[in-house]
């Protein structure tokens, strides 16, 4: 539609009611998430206001279950760190183009496709007591007994390291690949080493994205449950806080099961918040 006025020529553009019919294509995805999500999110932490606050007062009374938070720190925050800082330097060599990088990231993406549960199994295969790993020691007469590397701390923390490396090495990768290269090339013209070029040009371009792969790799890493039970120890050095909260519902406690579940959601935030605050003043 054209308009003449006062010697202007203003062209409107007509009508098309886009915007309202994107509206309603939102529709159902919001239905979906208000029905499966936030209605489930709500009527749970609902549930732990029961008595009132009986369910986290008992939590935390309990020093066996308020334990679990430790525990799981304590496997969750090594293996984001371990998985981000091994990520880095593959990473950095895997970016440019060489013989056999398809098939070194597709090995390095086997696990993250596997599962926990066929990871933890095939750790009981090679590392248990009767394992190829075991076996190949006594062969070479390096040790009498069996090495235990599972139902331990120590098996859980390789199982979420197999688990969660790809996924953070996927994300480093990808981060890597959106810098210039320029940069590099101008800072080596002007006399940078190497580890200047990677100090003072790709760590600060790098930061947000390691951040971020540090935060989704602990995310993963902190609701840990088949490793920990397959094997960890789920009674004494790896009872996770996942398994805290699975054993309230097992008995039908929704309240208390409810309780360990926003006990959970708090300490992830609290976690991802001091990283980004970190990140934020770096």
């Amino acid at each position: 539609m054209t308009e003449v006025a006062a010697g202007r020529v203003r062209v409107r553009a007509p009508r098309t009611g886009r915007p309202q019919v994107m509206l309603w294509l939102a529709v159902p995805a919001a239905v979906f998430m208000v029905a499966f999500f936030v209605y489930p999110l709500v009527y749970g932490v609902g549930l732990t206001f029961h008595g009132p606050f009986a369910a986290y007062r008992a939590f935390f009374a309990d020093g066996y279950a308020s334990g679990s938070i430790r525990i799981t720190l304590a496997l969750s925050l090594p293996t984001a760190l371990i998985s981000v800082a091994a990520a880095v330097p593959l990473a950095y060599r895997m970016r440019g183009p060489f013989r056999g990088r398809r098939t070194l990231i597709a090995l390095v993406m086997v696990p993250l496709t596997l599962g926990a549960v066929f990871v933890a199994d095939g750790m009981i295969d090679f590392l248990g007591p009767n394992g190829w790993f075991n076996r190949v020691l006594r062969a070479m007469r390096l040790t009498d007994r069996p090495v235990l590397l599972i139902h331990s701390f120590t098996g859980v923390l390789l199982s979420m390291l197999i688990s969660v490396f790809p996924l953070a090495f996927l994300l480093v990768l990808g981060y890597f690949a959106g810098i210039d290269r320029g940069l590099e090339q101008a800072a080596a013209v002007s006399g940078a080493g190497p580890w200047q070029r990677f100090r003072l040009i790709l760590l600060p371009l790098l930061l947000p994205g390691l951040t971020v792969a540090f935060a989704l790799s602990f995310v993963m890493a902190f609701a840990v449950f088949p490793s920990a039970v397959l094997v960890g120890d789920p009674a004494g050095s790896t009872r996770v806080i996942s398994i805290v909260a699975y054993a309230a519902y097992s008995r039908a406690d929704y309240s208390a099961a409810s309780a360990v579940a926003v006990v959970m959601g708090l300490v992830e935030f609290a976690v991802l918040g001091l990283v980004f605050l970190i990140k934020s003043r770096l």
